[in-house]
């Protein structure tokens, strides 16, 4: 599949209420201030736009088993709600991994080879980095909006953007008005 053209593929991560319910040991504040943001975005890139969610693995195993005794409410059957996506986005096309990284081998062929993909979500320092990482790992060309991303708190979210700005000019780091600029008039190519 050649590389796709005009404005890429929108990968919004785990927008989901484990992040922002207030009641979710995950709570990730600013979540619901980013998806509105997200939501500006995602009329540009039309059915371009592929939504992630974070689920845990039916059984834990190697280090996930350490990881769910510190976080057992995610295995408990009460909880089964905070893995769905939020309602406004439940018409957009979505995969779901138990991995940090959403950067999974459907998703690559999905986007093709070389594509550029504009990356938001949560959270900054785990799945949105990993994500992040994957992609350029990958061949992708990732545009990080870094006002429609969010982490548990400004320091480490400031932290996780250092670290991304370094992978440049894989990884370019932008503001949502600077990546609506660049998208102003803009439409979707399908590849020929």
């Amino acid at each position: 599949m050649e590389a796709h053209r005009g404005t890429g593929w929108l990968m919004a991560i785990d927008l989901q209420p484990a992040f922002y319910h207030p009641e979710s040991p995950w709570f990730t504040p600013g979540l619901a201030e980013i998806a509105d943001r997200i939501a500006a975005l995602a009329p540009v890139f039309g059915e371009q736009v592929l939504l992630t969610r974070f689920v845990p693995p039916p059984v834990p195993f190697g280090s996930w088993g350490r990881y769910y005794e510190k976080w057992p409410f995610a295995h408990d059957p009460s909880s089964d709600w905070l893995w769905s996506l939020d309602r406004r986005w439940a018409s957009c096309r979505s995969v779901a991994s138990h991995r940090f990284s959403k950067w999974l081998p459907e998703v690559s062929a999905l986007f093709g080879s070389n594509p550029t993909v504009v990356l938001c979500g949560v959270s900054t320092d785990c799945c949105v980095l990993a994500t992040a990482l994957a992609a350029v790992d990958d061949g992708a060309h990732v545009r990080l909006v870094t006002d429609a991303c969010a982490a548990k708190g400004a320091d480490v979210h400031e932290r996780a953007l250092d670290i991304m700005a370094a992978r440049s000019p894989q990884l370019t780091l932008v503001t949502l008005a600077e990546e609506l600029e660049r998208l102003k008039g803009q439409r979707w190519e399908q590849p020929a």
